[in-house]
């Protein structure tokens, strides 16, 4: 974490509140304050090149936060459109499939009223929205550094300069990051977001909280005969092909234009250090129920992001000296819903309350104290309260026996507002639960066939992603000895397989095993910064800009 002491200055900005990331936490953030004081100076930062390029996510949106930031929209031109007509669930075997019966599924579960987006194109048009109430977007500006004063408060953002070579001296293109200063800053980052990784460590904002846990989301969209497109369906499944240990599931969700969202989940508090998450996807779509809907189609889009799972028990502590965690940076994901945007856009607003009120008060780089008390009495806390003990028991029973237990769990909560289990803790860390590979037996993945099946660097190409490679490496390796030692001649190297985009190689020249990163695969799922067995990974953003462009996914 950097201080304000740097050598070269900066060229700065002062707004009343700083947010990072365009996603939905931070975009409903700068619309409630807008709305809340016109005058407020708003500032929004998003390391991607347009608003929506870096946003992965199913989605099936629950509008209830929607409606109360914007109850207008239902009567607007949006891209808000597929409502929910069906839902399914599926346990997967082999080769067959047992639907459960919706009347057995907990109320929560229940998708109606809800619709199939794009979660990238619904931030651009709130972005308009943000736009239009005069809040400052600056795409393309990746937020690299938090800045203190001397009383270790934060005072704002830097971001990051532009044009550094790859042996970190200045190029010709070289220009100095800005500073960014705010009354109060928002970190709205997404999963694992570099900043809220460094203010939750720095701060201690996860003191006495259970660790946060996280899955890999792996996704394609598929065009699809419109005989089988039925736009609406949301189809969930669990079991096949996974192991009972693993944990992890599926979503296929139809939009509109015979378009279909396939989509895998795999929990990273897996074991077996040969498990590859991307080649499970693989598989998974050669289930007949999937291979059938798939069937003379076409994939066009490819993207991978890593998924909060902690809920209730996982979320640090939301403020720190000088701003607060919004959104997925604080982990407000509902696991069995598989579910998050409509939280955060409440902690997005939520915040935006606490800090409006402050800055009408005179105050400013202090603790939004009232923000961290009062989400779990919020609509945040009521949605993940009665799902708190899903992921543990699924964890701790695996997935036949956890999946009956967390829906058990799931109907008392719903029904009488009490837990058999309590709350129960989640364990270790997801880096920890990785065993030595001398436990485990390597597995063998069937080779694609390009038809249904595809390998790492056909689908990187479909994501659409560039970094220039003359820049410095955004994945550092903290102790290279230990890479060689532990993460290769332990774990035999999880990396390459665990990574969805190709990034991380192991090769052997002349007698001698290298670590190869191929940083301009990279499409920022964050999985090496959380799945590392020794946290010897740390993932910092690129060059502004860079990275994934995914469109509508």
């Amino acid at each position: 974490m950097a201080s304000t002491s740097e050598t070269e200055p900066r060229e700065s900005m002062e707004f009343d509140v700083v947010i990072v990331g365009a996603g939905p936490a931070g975009l409903a953030a700068a619309i409630r304050l807008k709305q809340l004081d016109e005058n407020l100076s708003v500032v929004v930062l998003e390391k991607a090149a347009e608003v929506g390029s870096h946003i992965l996510s199913g989605n099936v949106l629950d509008p209830s936060a929607l409606d109360k930031l914007l109850p207008e929209w239902r009567e607007e031109e949006t891209p808000i459109t597929v409502k929910v007509t069906e839902d399914r669930f599926y346990y997967y075997g082999p080769q067959g499939s047992v639907r459960l019966p919706n009347a057995l599924m907990p109320k929560l579960m229940n998708n109606h009223g809800n619709y199939v987006v794009s979660l990238g194109l619904v931030c651009q048009w709130m972005a308009e929205k943000a736009e239009a109430l005069g809040v400052e977007i600056y795409p393309g500006f990746a937020a690299a550094e938090l800045l203190r004063d001397e009383e270790n408060r934060v005072i704002g953002v830097a971001t990051g300069d532009m044009g550094v070579t790859r042996e970190g001296g200045e190029g010709p293109q070289y220009q100095r990051g800005m500073a960014l200063m705010g009354k109060y800053v928002f970190l709205g980052e997404g999963v694992r977001g570099s900043l809220a990784k460094q203010a939750i460590s720095y701060y201690g904002l996860d003191t006495d909280r259970e660790p946060q846990k996280f899955g890999l989301g792996i996704k394609e969209m598929w065009e699809i005969s419109p005989e089988k497109s039925k736009p609406g369906r949301v189809q969930h499944s669990f079991g096949w092909p996974l192991e009972g240990g693993t944990g992890g599931g599926s979503f296929v969700y139809h939009l509109g234009g015979n378009r279909v969202y396939v989509g895998f989940v795999t929990h990273l508090n897996y074991k077996n250090p040969y498990l590859s998450p991307f080649e499970e996807f693989q598989r998974f779509k050669t289930h007949p129920n999937i291979a059938e809907l798939l069937e003379g189609g076409t994939r066009i889009a490819y993207g991978a992001r890593a998924i909060t799972e902690g809920g209730w028990q996982s979320v640090p502590r939301l403020d720190f000296p000088g701003g607060a965690l919004i959104g997925c940076s604080a982990g407000f994901v509902n696991v069995p819903r598989i579910k998050g945007a409509h939280n955060a856009m409440w902690s997005g607003m939520l915040a935006a309350e606490k800090a409006a009120d402050a800055i009408a008060k005179g105050r400013a780089n202090d603790r939004l104290e009232d923000y961290d008390a009062s989400w779990r009495s919020s609509a945040i806390g009521k949605d993940l309260e009665p799902v708190r003990n899903v992921k543990p028991l699924w964890s701790q029973y695996g997935t036949a026996l956890g999946i009956v237990l967390g829906g058990i769990d799931m109907w008392t909560n719903s029904l009488f507002g009490f837990s058999l289990f309590g709350t129960k803790a989640h364990g270790k860390p997801d880096h920890e639960c990785l065993e030595p590979a001398e436990k485990h037996k390597s597995i063998t993945y069937p080779k694609p066939d390009g038809k249904l099946t595809f390998d790492k660097a056909s689908s990187v190409y479909l994501s659409n992603t560039n970094h220039e490679e003359d820049q410095p490496v955004h994945l550092q390796v903290k102790d290279p000895a230990l890479q060689h030692s532990s993460e290769l001649h332990v774990y035999a190297g999880p990396s390459q397989r665990y990574c969805p985009a190709g990034v991380y190689e192991w090769k052997t020249e002349g007698g001698e095993e290298t670590f190869v990163i191929n940083g301009q695969n990279c499409v920022h799922c964050k999985t090496c910064d959380i799945k590392d067995p020794n946290q010897n990974i740390n993932w910092v953003p690129p060059q502004g800009g860079e990275g994934p462009v995914y469109q509508e996914m």
